[in-house]
């Protein structure tokens, strides 16, 4: 079964989960003994007293069932705790393993998976596997030992009384293995409706500030409320196909002790059984039917969770697309790049390419405009320099080394990205600027922010850099936004420095104060920056034009001026509306 693979995350609870089963042995050991104390006590021990007036007997065989209850009640309290923290332990190590998975995968891997079906992995499918580790490190021993010692003392107690079991265990299993097979289906459909629910809820509370904009609460109420009348309406469906369980089980039950009682009667009558035999006998069948229901539960429970680790080991199983070679190179000599014949595309198909045929040679420690039109690949290409993604064809170099050839986490520690949609995380604003160098002293960390134009603003707030920025920056505006990504970039020192359009949230005389700060801070680093106004990268050492994928040119502010007509028609555009 699929479970058993990921049995290696039990890691150092393997301890709990083997001892479990054996704690185990010993309630089922004590709890299949209780019943013949009955039968001792009612056949022997009670007339005996009526006889002798003694209760020595009686005291004794009591005494001995109060112990075994006793001892019953410790195994079972101990085993209870031992499946719960092996159990944990091994959710714990599991969601571990998931989290540090989806860390190595590239941005491929994840559009693979989203990220609402990624969250519901590592929680509710991780919580279903849990559950039936518990309840199978304590039930998958105790239900077949507990049938098996029941069957026994009853068989030995009244051999001729066991056939009413012949008749009722091969019902139960062919009872079980139609719900399974009705409920394993509807139960994956339930959990990729859950995915539909997770998603829409991050989509909302992500989104939650243009949700309130255009005043769409209501439509998203009711998006709302249409998934999760799917997750309910799926989860019913397949709860529905479970639930046969217990009515089945109450009716064999009920048959059996029906049965029992007439043939067990008609015994005591005849003066072939005895009362006692009888009353232990019935605790026996008890027992038996009991440990069955248990096993049926478990079978249920192997159901629910497979639809679970089969999405679990989806995530496991999957390869990362992009990962160090075996001998890489951990230094990254300068902020050189080469492009050299580079195609890309997305599905990897090179009849759709989003890149094409791009050939560059960028020298170190120049800075590089970039201009073009909305969808043009701009984001695109620079993705591909710290290796977010691989050439589909061609090569690119970085400090005169294939990107293929690096440890990927020395080439991605030596490019500092400020993307389009910029990110904070919870914590204040100095632990989040300590993203890019966690050993940054306070001097090296004002300087980042004084040449990100973010010092003065930074100052103004009550508790300065340490100001809590709440869950994604809530608290800071876009403009601030982007210049904390900046100050949290530079201190990184990185070879290689891309703005993805950092700074369109700031006005002009800031975007200056922040390009001049780059060029007198960052002499020696490759600065690329991609932009929408012509005058944030008119004074770059050279321009890139993108147009669909495609070098339409690529020089100096003067030389594009002259010579290229998009360049020129976007200068003059944007110089209309200056004036």
């Amino acid at each position: 079964m699929k479970l058993t693979r990921l049995f290696k995350y039990a890691g150092e609870y393997k301890r709990e989960l083997i001892l479990c089963p054996v704690v185990m042995i010993g309630e089922v050991a004590m709890e299949t003994t209780i019943p013949l104390m009955i039968a001792k006590l009612i056949n022997e021990a009670i007339p005996h007293s009526r006889e002798t007036g003694e209760i020595s007997q009686v005291l004794l065989y009591g005494g001995l069932m109060i112990l075994m209850a006793l001892l019953s009640m410790s195994f079972g309290m101990m085993g209870s705790w031992l499946s719960s923290k092996g159990a944990m332990g091994f959710a714990k190590n599991l969601r571990k393993a998931l989290f540090e998975k989806v860390q190595r995968f590239s941005f491929k891997n994840i559009d693979r998976f989203s990220t609402a079906s990624l969250v519901t992995r590592l929680t509710t499918d991780v919580n279903q596997v849990q559950n039936t580790v518990m309840m199978l490190v304590r039930g998958a021993v105790r239900s077949p030992i507990m049938f098996a010692m029941a069957m026994v003392m009853a068989m030995n107690l009244q051999k001729e009384l066991t056939v009413v079991l012949l008749v009722a265990v091969p019902l139960l299993a062919i009872g079980i293995a139609v719900i399974m097979k009705l409920a394993f289906p509807r139960f994956q459909v339930m959990m990729k409706k859950y995915d539909a629910l997770n998603a829409s809820v991050q989509e909302n509370l992500i989104a939650i500030r243009v949700v309130k904009a255009f005043v769409r609460a209501s439509y998203e109420k009711e998006k709302f409320n249409a998934s999760a009348d799917d997750v309910t309406a799926t989860q019913r469906a397949a709860e529905k196909v479970v639930l046969w369980n217990g009515p089945l089980m109450q009716i064999l039950m009920n048959g059996c002790v029906v049965a029992v009682l007439w043939l067990g009667g008609q015994r005591i009558v005849g003066g072939s059984m005895m009362f006692g035999d009888l009353t232990a006998f019935i605790t026996y069948i008890m027992q038996i039917l009991m440990s069955l229901m248990m096993l049926s539960f478990l079978f249920i429970s192997f159901v629910l969770s497979r639809a679970s680790v089969g999405r679990i080991l989806e995530v496991i199983d999957e390869q990362p697309d992009i990962e160090s070679p075996k001998e890489a190179a951990r230094e990254v000599r300068d902020g050189s790049i080469v492009f050299d014949h580079v195609d890309f595309s997305y599905q990897g198909d090179e009849n759709n390419l989003v890149l094409t045929d791009i050939n560059l040679s960028i020298r170190s420690g120049e800075t590089i405009g970039v201009i073009g039109g909305t969808g043009s690949a701009k984001t695109t290409l620079v993705s591909l320099i710290p290796r977010l993604y691989d050439v589909t064809r061609g090569r690119l170099l970085v400090g005169g080394k294939n990107v293929k050839e690096y440890d990927i986490h020395a080439l991605r520690d030596q490019v500092a990205m400020v993307l389009q949609k910029n990110v904070l995380f919870s914590g204040t604003i100095r632990e989040n600027l300590r993203w890019g160098d966690a050993n940054a002293t306070d001097e090296e960390i004002t300087a980042a922010c004084k040449a990100a134009a973010a010092d003065e603003f930074i100052r103004s707030f009550p508790d300065g850099y340490d100001t809590d920025l709440g869950q994604g920056g809530v608290n800071v505006s876009g403009g601030q936004k982007q210049r904390l990504c900046i100050a949290r970039a530079l201190l990184k020192k990185p070879r290689i420095m891309i703005l993805d359009d950092a700074t369109s949230a700031v006005d002009t005389a800031t975007d200056a104060r922040i390009r001049d700060a780059l060029h007198t801070a960052m002499p020696d680093t490759t600065k690329i920056i991609i932009a929408q106004r012509i005058t944030s990268v008119m004074d770059a050492d050279r321009i890139l034009v993108l147009d669909e994928g495609r070098v339409m040119d690529f020089g100096t502010h003067e030389e594009l001026m002259q010579r290229s007509e998009i360049y020129r028609e976007v200068y003059t555009s944007q110089q209309k509306g200056v004036a």
